[in-house]
């Protein structure tokens, strides 16, 4: 008598407070850096995948419901896109989908973690694709805090941040004063980006982050879309500016320029995504 497979042999998991979210494949990597513990694997669904701390990044067929949600509603509404920071975004998804407006013309990329870039350009090279390349793009192994603590003020049209979870080595990212750095490097008329976590399985966060940024902000609203493969499924992104909710209004230019190229991302699915915020939420923020 063949005797059936364990139901749950192969599976790789994130574990979050009772729940497991996890994907059918194999390790093919697992090491520890001097930040945290790096994992990929193979799933036969979603391509090679990453893990930072035993929580999903990105995957390869999967990367896009998140980088172009964070990227684009910014790129296509700052004035003007020169210069560009982000902080984090070590897959290099995020500058990927950055270099696609023309208009750029200096990118820093500050990862704190030099083997999650090399980790990734080895294993997911997709992500990045021509974004390593690309001589706009300046990678700087540092810490994105102190960058941002050190850059000059109104230095750079648009500042995203593409954070992990808040805890470990992203864990300064989601407080006061690290948002009124990167408001104060911000020139007047651009937009700040960053993840924002999940309205359901990271509820109080995602709320004390819009909070916060609407502290500091002179206009900030969350955007909510889905990202199947993180807890929930269900996840935000939260932009801010100073003149104005600029945010919210993409130029024509520039989604002409794009939109053919993105899979998930259009200015019809932006605009409903800002008004999408549940009546939970509405009722906590305006407290």
């Amino acid at each position: 008598m063949k005797i059936p497979p364990a139901p749950f042999k192969g599976w790789i998991d994130e574990y979050h407070e009772g729940i497991r979210y996890g994907m059918k494949g194999q390790i093919i990597l697992e090491e520890q850096s001097a930040f945290q513990k790096i994992t990929v694997i193979e799933s036969k669904r979603y391509g090679k995948g990453l893990l930072l701390d035993g929580c999903w990044m990105t995957a390869e067929h999967q990367e896009r419901h998140y980088h172009e949600c964070l990227v684009q509603p910014a790129l296509c509404s700052a004035a003007q896109i020169k210069k560009i920071l982000i902080i984090g975004g070590g897959d290099g998804g995020t500058a990927r989908e950055c270099l696609r407006h023309k208009e750029i013309e200096h990118l820093d990329l500050v990862e704190i973690d030099q083997r999650v870039v090399e980790v990734s350009q080895q294993h997911l090279p997709t992500i990045g694709g021509l974004a390593w390349k690309d001589p706009r793009l300046h990678l700087k192994i540092e810490d994105g805090i102190a960058w941002v603590a050190k850059s000059s003020d109104a230095s750079y049209d648009v500042v995203i941040v593409d954070s992990s979870d808040p805890v470990g080595p992203a864990k300064g990212l989601f407080n006061k004063d690290f948002f009124e750095n990167c408001k104060r490097i911000l020139r007047p008329d651009g937009v700040f980006a960053t993840q924002s976590e999940s309205p359901e399985a990271f509820r109080q966060v995602h709320i004390d982050t819009v909070r916060i940024i609407r502290e500091v902000f002179d206009f900030a609203d969350p955007l909510y879309g889905w990202v199947p493969m993180y807890p929930s499924g269900w996840w935000s992104w939260t932009f801010a500016s100073i003149d104005q909710p600029r945010y919210k209004i993409p130029i024509l230019k520039r989604v002409e320029n794009i939109k053919n190229e993105c899979e998930i991302w259009s200015s019809r699915w932006q605009i409903g995504a800002f008004e999408t915020i549940p009546a939970f939420i509405e009722r906590e923020l305006s407290k």
